[in-house]
């Protein structure tokens, strides 16, 4: 058996129709899985969140502090008017 050439033999041909639809299928099944995993890893990339994260905050703070500041406002018209008259009664005409 030494130095004899072995001849292997193909199993039987399938046809050409079989053959693209077993490749096409291969192709779908790698490249599914190919998608699952930059799916998988762009769930849990969470560049950029910090910046959206300090930007909400930004427009919470400048809603807050218009809002202050109109409370304030109408506050500090409010003390105004009252002072005036109570100055004016202490004046008196």
């Amino acid at each position: 058996m030494k130095g004899t050439a072995v001849s292997r033999r193909r199993a039987s041909s399938v046809g050409p129709l079989l053959n693209s639809y077993i490749r096409f299928q291969t192709a779908w099944v790698a490249g599914s899985d190919r998608l699952a995993r930059v799916r998988a890893t762009r769930a849990r990339d969470d560049r950029g969140e910090g910046v959206i994260s300090a930007a909400i905050v930004v427009l919470i703070m400048a809603a807050l502090g218009a809002a202050m500041w109109f409370a304030f406002n109408g506050m500090w018209a409010n003390i105004r008017d009252k002072t005036q008259n109570q100055v004016d009664n202490i004046g008196g005409p």
